[in-house]
């Protein structure tokens, strides 16, 4: 029996490699971005995926407030935690956790379509989003971006 050297190419974590992009989410759909924002932090659009490596990219949400949510979400829609103690489960619906922090529904919607371990964390880290239209990372020099159909990354 002959030995078959592998022939499947294997991402290798470079840091450095990753690029910068910019996605303005003003009139997207809540859950429609976050699918499509934790399909670019894992690096699935590119061909050099690997399940198990950190090979996404660094990503900028901006107008993260002007987010639409569909149907009676915004009313309706329950965000709950608990603490693991009798009575240690706390409750907000979707307005109250907009009013407090407008970009924390776009964060955990994004936070629950990654991995639920160590790599999902650092994933998650590389997700920076801001209320407004400023940011702090213009030197990054972020390549502006937008979805299309079927989740292809279009660069503008």
């Amino acid at each position: 029996m002959s030995t078959v050297a592998q022939k499947s190419f294997v991402a290798v974590e470079k840091p450095g490699e990753e690029e910068w992009v910019l996605v303005d989410a003003r009139g997207e759909t809540l859950g429609r971005l976050a699918v499509n924002l934790a399909r670019v932090l894992r690096g699935k659009h590119r061909p050099s995926y690997t399940p198990h490596a950190l090979c996404g990219d660094q990503v900028i949400v901006v107008n993260a407030s002007e987010i639409v949510v569909t149907g009676a979400k915004r009313t309706d829609k329950i965000y709950d935690r608990y603490s693991g103690y009798p009575g240690g489960r706390r409750e907000r619906t979707y307005q109250e956790l907009v009013d407090r922090d407008p970009t924390a529904p776009l964060r955990e919607a994004v936070r629950g379509m990654l991995q639920h371990n160590n790599l999902g964390d650092r994933q998650l880290r590389r997700l920076k989003i801001y209320p407004g239209s400023d940011h702090p990372h213009t030197a990054q020099q972020p390549v502006a971006i937008r979805f299309g159909d079927h989740a292809e990354v279009v660069k503008l």
